[in-house]
């Protein structure tokens, strides 16, 4: 790699890390062509990318955007995660493959500028995604409205009952 490719590689790493709030460190080394392809598969799944990427150059690229959190985890073979999407989805795609697949070696990251370890993105994994707390809530905001809704209509009923019984008490006498 020359100078001007490595100058280039440096700044597309730099242009990910301007754009991308959560980032994972995976050692990958022991891997097949075959299971990389894998992972990356799963992980689009996830609105996720892995890059495999120099050390050197992503130490620089890190430091010169003050991301200096992932140095420890420039080390060995080393695969980058750019999360796009749902940080827990990437986690579970991650912890998933590596689960089935004990060569892959999560090593820590950045959550929405926050240091990550390992330990951190596999309790991320456990956590439900976005769309599951989002349909939490909504089903916990909604029983309360569906038990109103029930009291209203047993209310209406009752009156209703009571106003047909009026009605045929007042037919009856007159």
């Amino acid at each position: 790699m020359n100078r001007e490719e490595k100058a280039e590689s440096i700044r597309e790493i730099e242009a990910r890390l301007d754009t991308t709030d959560t980032i994972i460190a995976a050692d990958f080394r022991g891997l097949s062509v075959l299971e990389i392809s894998a992972l990356r598969s799963s992980l689009r799944e996830a609105d996720a990318q892995m890059t495999v990427v120099k050390n050197t150059l992503a130490r620089r690229a890190v430091s010169a955007k003050d991301r200096e959190v992932l140095l420890p985890y420039l080390t060995g073979p080393t695969g980058l995660v750019w999360v796009h999407g749902d940080a827990a989805v990437a986690a579970k795609a991650l912890d998933t493959f590596a689960t089935s697949h004990q060569a892959l070696e999560v090593k820590g990251g950045i959550l929405e500028g926050e240091e990550l370890d390992a330990d951190g993105i596999k309790q991320l994994a456990k956590l439900p995604s976005r769309d599951e707390l989002i349909a939490k809530l909504a089903g916990g905001v909604a029983a309360p409205l569906r038990g109103l809704a029930g009291s209203m209509n047993n209310m209406i009923t009752g009156l209703a009952r009571s106003l047909a019984a009026v009605q045929s008490q007042k037919a009856s006498e007159g």
